[in-house]
């Protein structure tokens, strides 16, 4: 899950509740949830239904977060293109996840030599084409192009660790005035390859000012809030990244869907609790009405339930649900990850948590369906080919 970098509509409070920047129920979720697993396998099924054209297979992904999912990605774009270039596209504001993401691109560099990865903090209108939109940011873009020497893992890894104390400088943020959104204090891109493939990738490289025309896949994976009204969650997000597209091209995008065990455990608590408001449909039909007669070769393709519904579970050996008797610390995982997905604000948490009912809730629905999962819904966006 990555945050928009755009305010919130309809908020003023400098202090909003900012879900995405609590580390520690985020690094909770992911390493307990096979989420990120799940979703990488998804985006890899699109891999067989897009068209690349040259000089590369471009990839976009629109919230790179600590690299689970793009990496898997691209484990799966090298075995289906062993000999392709590609172009690879990371956003990500915060610098903790560019960090993590980063760890995981060595062996990614060393199996495909033909790798080009930028990465950037820019907003979603402005990430796919490397370039800022305001006057402002692009005089004070800061480019960093670097290319790894040697042909092992190790020295890319000894290379891109070396960069961690620049990106700590560049990639920082300042909370918006409006809303408390991290907003990036400077435009930054961090594009990296292999130096001993720099000849052959030398058109795939982006410059300043000069980035791919489209890309042949865009991964957007709960890209915004889910509480958000579809029509911040068109304008700022779906509609930029549809329009990023390739001939041929398909954008991914995956949300929370509900009516799941997770979402059980929320509504003991609060039995009124509505947080996924805006479903696939409605956002597609949002869509198509936001960008109207500019792009009649965009299909919406919403497909059915079968399809477009997936699950993921957490973590869990059998031994840890049999019985009456339930881990605390398997009882604050499964309580995590709910109200993780579920987006509730700590201010709701403080009385739920003190009088320990909580507790209560996760061991019940634990028993009766004996572990914990999750469902998402997925939508694609695909532009025809030429």
């Amino acid at each position: 899950m990555n945050e928009p970098q755009q305010p919130l509509a309809g908020s003023d409070e400098k202090g909003a509740f900012r879900f995405y920047d609590n580390r520690q129920k985020y690094l909770m979720f992911v390493n307990t949830c096979s989420e990120k697993w799940v979703v990488s396998e998804r985006a890899g099924m699109e891999l067989g239904l897009v068209h690349p054209r040259p000089p590369a297979l471009r990839v976009f992904d629109a919230g790179m977060g600590d690299g689970t999912v793009l990496t898997g990605v691209m484990r799966n774009m090298h075995r289906r293109f062993p000999t392709m270039p590609f172009y690879v596209v990371g956003k990500e504001i915060s610098v903790e996840d560019v960090r993590l993401g980063l760890e995981k691109m060595p062996d990614r560099l060393f199996e495909h030599p033909a790798t080009v990865l930028a990465v950037t903090n820019m907003h979603y209108s402005e990430a796919p084409s490397l370039q800022p939109r305001s006057m402002q940011a692009a005089s004070t873009l800061n480019w960093m192009e670097i290319p790894l020497s040697g042909n092992t893992s190790h020295e890319f890894h000894e290379q891109i660790a070396a960069l961690q104390p620049t990106l700590a400088d560049t990639w920082r943020v300042r909370p918006s005035p409006k809303t408390g959104n991290p907003l990036y204090v400077r435009a930054s891109v961090l594009v990296l390859y292999r130096e001993d493939h720099k000849f052959l990738l030398d058109p795939v490289i982006p410059r300043p000012g000069r980035a791919s025309d489209g890309y042949d896949l865009v991964i957007a994976s709960q890209p915004y809030r889910a509480r958000m009204p579809a029509a911040f969650k068109v304008q700022k997000v779906l509609a930029p990244l549809s329009r990023s597209l390739a001939p041929g091209g398909r954008l991914l995008c995956i949300q929370s869907h509900g009516g799941d065990p997770g979402l059980e455990i929320v509504r003991k608590i609060w039995p009124d609790e509505q947080p996924f408001q805006t479903d696939r449909h409605l956002l597609l039909k949002a869509l198509k009405e936001e960008i109207g007669k500019s792009r009649r070769d965009l299909r919406y393709n919403a497909y059915s339930d079968k399809r477009a519904i997936f699950r993921y579970d957490m973590h869990t050996l059998p031994t840890e649900i049999e019985g009456s008797s339930i881990g605390t610390s398997t009882l604050f995982a499964a309580w995590n990850a709910a109200i993780y997905v579920a987006q509730i604000e700590d201010a709701r948490l403080e009385s739920v948590v003190a009088d320990g009912s909580y507790l209560d809730a996760t061991r019940a629905v634990l028993s009766a369906h004996g572990g914990l999962w999750f469902y998402d819904e997925s939508f694609v966006v695909s532009r025809r080919r030429d």
